[in-house]
């Protein structure tokens, strides 16, 4: 039987709650994803230019730093990534966990939260860093 993970990010309990439902569907395992300087309620604010979250998320190929405490996922085949939508593509830190996963020969999978942007973005920015490591595996739309 094949083992799943569950990996998320949520900044509001949005994506913690839908990553929950996910896991509990697929009988999966579940690790939630920390950046290491964790986000205050004004770098969240994506209304002021200035913030935090604003920057990074329009810095071209920008990583934002993870803690390093992702779990060993070479005991699992199907990896599903949660995360919340930001300017029409996830955190950047879904770019650092997937730079610093194994993914060869692993199922990929994502869904997202967001309060009206659909998901084309996202996929094509997901695509794009899972080409950039070079892994051989298959990523589900």
């Amino acid at each position: 039987m094949a083992k799943t993970l569950v990996l998320y990010y949520f900044a509001t309990n949005t994506t913690e709650k839908i990553a929950e439902q996910v896991a509990q569907k697929l009988n999966a395992d579940m690790a939630e994803i920390h950046p290491a300087q964790p986000y205050t309620a004004a770098g969240l604010n994506w209304h002021d230019e200035s913030s935090w979250t604003t920057v990074e998320q329009h810095e071209h190929n920008s990583r934002v730093d993870i803690k390093d405490d992702l779990p060993d996922i070479s005991g699992y085949d199907n990896i599903v990534i949660g995360h919340p939508i930001w300017w029409a593509i996830p955190p950047r830190m879904i770019s650092t966990v997937i730079d610093h996963l194994d993914l060869n020969g692993k199922n990929l999978a994502l869904f997202a939260t967001s309060g009206g942007t659909s998901y084309d973005r996202s996929q094509n920015y997901v695509e794009r860093t899972v080409n950039e490591n070079g892994y051989d595996l298959a990523l589900c739309r």
